[in-house]
């Protein structure tokens, strides 16, 4: 197996250049990531059923104590590396409890008159579980009284069975959501959610080694969890912003912020703790206006005027803020410096980006001109560990003006395998490309070797000097990175085009622990998505389907190569099909097949057969960096 490189000169050298830049370090951050702390476990290791790990802050051992940065780590990135590998149970204040570096996000408790509240119950059930066991370990052995999602994003819901039980599910017990929860998680989770999730393990440097020449933070927080992940609805749903509701004792004050930092979101107010919980509308970072592992691009206009809005509702009465990442502030001051340069910073990206619009800058050109005023580029939490102005730049020309930037050549470009031929017969062939190549990389023009031998990469993937020089390129370019998903992104594509996978006889598919929790109507939404319109072509199939563990009946049809499905109707001359949810999940992803006693079928079985034969299975390891 191919192995990391050191860093070379030029990444050295851009690296002590950046340094110079950086803002002063009083060593307030790392107080505040401290402040309250009461326990934790030793490394924050959590297993699963199985005894593997699935949380495990041993492995970034590497980051402690009097561990100087490496020449292959951003300094910036190794700061913010070792502030996230602060890890425990916090008290943030009386009555308010988090847990934080268990998983990317932080898992809070608020002590009720009988129990707990939980507010975003982590990525995964295990390291749920271990949190809350923490909680109980010191504050109490108390049920779970409700929950509460701040928005649609998997590691602020994922977790939830670790702290509740079916039976507690099953009974209705609290889970309070913004409104329009259900359908943004299902759409970025499910209907998205095998490229997602693909693209994720980029983002998140999860097949990375954990070590200076890999991952060393996701800059949000460490990186995600690796248990069970579940989607269980909300039983309430929040849709205006002042909505009180009283809570096993604790009232509560709701801020919806819709097309914020997720579609669905909301921050909220605790008057008898006067606290404020920001959600992910606010971290100790620029996050992302576009995600890299892909999502929708996010309203900075509106993201900054919630920010706004919340500082009016509540922050000149808070004597804590408190997020779901990285640590709290104290006092009502602290709390409203932070919050306007937050606010400022997502408006300064997007006043300025659409200012060189409108003189004509494509996104490109706005992405390299776009640099922070010095108030904003003098704090900590403004730069860019999670999003950068570069791409976050990019975000709002596309929200505005889309993906193309008025160039007619741009209008309909060859797919990346055709200009890669033509990229190199262009160059005079393969190792007339190389050589240039390899002469920009001695320069330590990084970005110009990743463009020009991608078309080689492209153009024949089984060149392995291509495929390394591009590595090579890459990994300098991750060792550079401020972003931790930056640094991801170039370390594992570094990774793969060194060591590229072999096929797969049994594809594993994304998002399959989210899809048997569905509820009935986003799972039928969700096969729309699988339907092959190749296959499909002039088929007309009708189905009346009957979900055995819910009552609920539809009829779903596949007309025009396009699937559709209708509540509360039949078809005379349709076959009935009868099945839980769970069953017809399974065989959507191939863990069932026809014939199976748990599929009962009145009338002709071969349209549904057919159907499910329509049906695509999303191989999870598709290939990103190479054709």
């Amino acid at each position: 197996m191919e192995q990391p490189k050191d860093a070379t000169e030029a990444t050295r050298r851009a690296l002590d250049a950046l340094v110079r830049t950086l803002p002063e370090d009083t060593g307030e951050d790392f107080e505040l990531a401290r402040k309250g702390f009461i326990a934790t476990i030793p490394d924050a290791k959590v297993l699963n059923a199985a005894g593997h790990a699935v949380w495990d802050m041993g492995t970034f051992a590497f980051e402690g104590e009097g561990c100087d940065c490496p020449e292959t780590v951003n300094p910036s990135l190794w700061r913010q590396a070792k502030l996230n590998s602060v890890h425990g149970l916090f008290e943030v204040t009386k009555g308010i409890y988090q847990v934080r570096n268990f998983d990317l996000s932080n898992i809070t408790f608020i002590e009720g008159e009988t129990g707990y509240i939980v507010i975003d119950p982590l990525i995964s059930a295990e390291p749920a579980a271990a949190a809350l066991a923490l909680m109980r370990e010191h504050r109490g052995d108390k049920p779970v009284t409700a929950v509460i999602y701040t928005h649609s994003h998997v590691d602020h819901y994922g977790g939830i069975k670790g702290v509740l039980s079916d039976d507690d599910i099953a009974k209705g017990l609290q889970i309070i959501a913004p409104e329009g929860f259900l359908e943004e998680a299902v759409s970025e989770n499910v209907l998205a959610g095998n490229a997602m999730g693909r693209r994720a393990t980029y983002m998140y440097g999860a097949l990375l080694p954990r070590n200076a020449k890999g991952h060393v933070d996701a800059g949000l927080g460490k990186t995600v969890s690796m248990g069970q992940v579940s989607l269980v609805p909300p039983t309430v749903s929040i849709s205006e912003t002042g909505t009180r509701m009283t809570v096993d004792g604790v009232e509560i004050v709701f801020q919806v912020t819709p097309g914020t930092e997720a579609p669905a979101e909301m921050n909220f107010y605790f008057p008898q703790f006067k606290a404020l919980c920001m959600a992910e509308n606010c971290s100790c970072q620029l996050h992302n206006l576009y995600t890299p592992r892909g999502a929708q691009v996010r309203d900075a206009k509106a993201w900054s005027w919630y920010i706004d809005e919340a500082i009016d509702l509540f922050a000149k009465k808070t004597d804590v803020l408190f997020a779901s990442h990285h640590w709290p502030r104290w006092g009502a001051e602290a709390a409203v410096s932070f919050l306007k340069k937050q606010r400022d910073l997502y408006k300064y990206v997007h006043d300025q980006t659409l200012r060189m619009a409108n003189h004509g800058d494509t996104p490109l050109e706005i992405a390299e001109k776009l640099a922070l005023p010095p108030t904003l580029a003098a704090e900590w939490y403004t730069r860019g560990y999670y999003g950068t102005l570069n791409h976050n730049a990019k975000a709002v020309y596309q929200r505005y003006l889309g993906w193309f930037d008025g160039n007619p050549a741009n209008l309909h470009k060859h797919p990346p395998e055709e200009v890669g031929r033509r990229y190199v017969e262009l160059a005079g062939g393969p190792d007339a490309l190389l050589e240039k190549a390899r002469a920009a990389f001695a320069k330590g023009d990084y970005r110009w070797v990743a463009e020009l031998v991608n078309h080689l990469v492209f153009a024949d993937p089984a060149n392995a000097d291509a495929r390394n020089l591009q590595a090579d390129a890459l990994e300098q370019l991750g060792y550079q990175a401020e972003s931790g998903p930056w640094r991801a992104f170039y370390l594992t594509a570094a990774m793969e085009l060194r060591n590229p996978r072999p096929p797969s006889d049994t594809p594993r598919q994304g998002a399959a622990g989210q899809i048997r929790s569905l509820p009935a109507e986003q799972l039928l939404d969700s096969l729309s998505v699988r339907l092959n319109g190749e296959k499909a072509g002039a088929s007309e199939i009708a189905l009346n389907l009957r979900f055995t563990d819910t009552g609920e009946r539809f009829l779903v049809t596949v007309e025009n190569a396009v699937f559709h499905h209708y509540p509360d109707r039949e078809a005379a001359s349709a076959p009935t099909v009868s099945l839980t949810r769970a069953v017809l999940a399974d065989l959507v992803i191939g863990e069932r097949t026809l014939p199976d006693e748990a599929v009962a079928i009145d009338g002709d079985g071969e349209p549904f057969a057919t159907f499910l034969s329509l049906l695509d299975r999303f191989d999870f390891w598709f290939e990103i960096v190479m054709p």
